[in-house]
C-alpha cells in the first residue's frame, strides 16, 4: 500500500518556536506579525519528511477576521498563506500544497455552523482564491454532517480534489463530535466525489475508532491532535489555545505506534494536527518510508 505522509499542525508549532503568547487570531497572528517562521515551519515538516504542505488558512475566514476588525484582509491574507506554502515547497523541490478551510462558526462546535447552503457561499470565495495556488483543498475539523455539506458545497466549485476530514467525539470515535455515527458521512463523499475521507484534530484513541468506521472506496486518512481533551469553556472566536491542555505521553515513538494502527486499519494517508511536529512527522516517514 502506497501510504502519503501528511505534514503536522501548524499554530501550536508556530507557538512553541516563537515563545509568543496565543492570541485569538491563532495562527493568523503569525502571518500578520512573522510570516518567514509560517515559511519556515512548512520547510521543517518537508525536511522531516511530509510529502503535503497544509497552507496557514484555517482561519483565515470571514467571520474570525470580521470579529478581529480586519475583515479587509482576508484576500491577502489567504494568499501570502498560499504563497509561503507554495514557497517552502518550490525550495524543497517536491510535494504537494494542500489549500485548509477550517470551520465556520468555530472549531468542534458544530451547533454554531451556518446552513450548509450558507456556509458554501462564504467556502466558495475563499476556495476560488486558494485555487491558482494549492493542489486540492482540504476541509478540516469538519464535526458534523451538515457543515461538512456546505463546506464540500463551496470548494466544489473550483473543480480541484477535495479532502475532507471529520473531528470526532474525543471519547467515542464512533460518533462525530455531533453525536451523529461518524459513518454517517460516506454518503456524502459518495455524493461530491470527495478524493479522501480524513479524521482530524481529535485524540488518536478516537481516531483509531474512526478509521475502521470509514473504510470504503475512497482512501482514508489520520491526523490526530495532542491535547487532554477540548475545553468546554474554548467554544467561542477570540478563545485562546492556552485553555487546551497538552498531553505528556505523545512524544513520536507514541504517535507512531498509533500511526502503525491506523495503517493496519487501511489508512493511507496519516500526519499529525495540533501539538504534533516535525519530529512526530519525521518518526513516520522513516518508519513508513524508509
Amino acid at each position: 500500500m502506497s501510504l502519503t505522509i501528511l505534514d503536522g499542525g501548524m499554530g501550536q508549532e508556530l507557538l512553541a518556536r516563537s515563545k509568543r503568547a496565543p492570541t485569538g487570531l491563532w495562527s493568523v497572528q503569525f502571518l500578520l506579525d512573522d510570516p518567514d517562521l509560517v515559511r519556515e515551519v512548512h520547510r521543517m515538516y518537508f525536511e522531516a519528511g511530509a510529502q503535503i504542505a497544509t497552507t496557514n488558512t484555517y482561519s483565515v475566514l470571514p467571520d474570525r477576521l470580521d470579529h478581529h476588525g480586519i475583515g479587509d484582509r482576508l484576500d491577502a491574507l489567504g494568499i501570502l498563506a498560499c504563497t509561503l506554502a507554495c514557497e517552502a515547497r518550490d525550495a524543497h523541490g517536491s510535494g504537494q500544497v494542500a489549500g485548509s478551510l477550517g470551520p465556520i462558526g468555530f472549531s468542534y462546535q458544530p451547533d454554531k455552523a451556518p446552513p450548509a447552503e450558507q456556509a458554501a457561499e462564504a467556502y466558495a470565495p475563499l476556495a476560488l482564491r486558494h485555487a491558482d495556488y494549492v493542489d486540492f483543498h482540504l476541509l478540516e475539523t469538519m464535526s458534523s454532517v451538515e457543515q461538512a455539506r456546505g463546506g464540500v458545497m463551496g470548494a466544489s466549485v473550483t473543480g480541484k480534489p477535495i479532502w475532507l476530514a471529520v473531528s470526532v467525539d474525543d471519547t467515542d470515535g464512533s460518533k462525530l463530535r455531533s453525536g451523529e455515527p461518524v459513518a454517517d458521512i460516506l454518503p456524502l463523499v459518495a455524493e461530491f466525489g470527495v478524493a479522501a475521507i480524513l479524521v482530524n484534530c481529535s485524540a488518536p484513541e478516537a481516531v483509531s475508532q474512526a478509521v475502521e468506521l470509514l473504510q470504503g472506496t475512497t482512501p482514508v486518512g489520520a491526523y490526530a491532535n495532542g491535547f487532554v481533551a477540548i475545553a468546554n469553556n474554548f467554544s467561542e472566536i477570540g478563545a485562546t489555545v492556552d485553555l487546551l491542555e497538552v498531553r505528556e505521553d505523545l512524544d513520536p515513538p507514541a504517535y507512531l505506534d498509533f500511526a502503525k494502527r491506523w495503517a493496519a486499519s487501511g489508512a493511507s494517508i496519516i500526519g499529525g494536527c495540533c501539538e504534533v511536529g516535525p519530529d512526530h512527522i519525521r518518526a513516520l516517514a522513516q518508519h513508513f518510508k524508509g
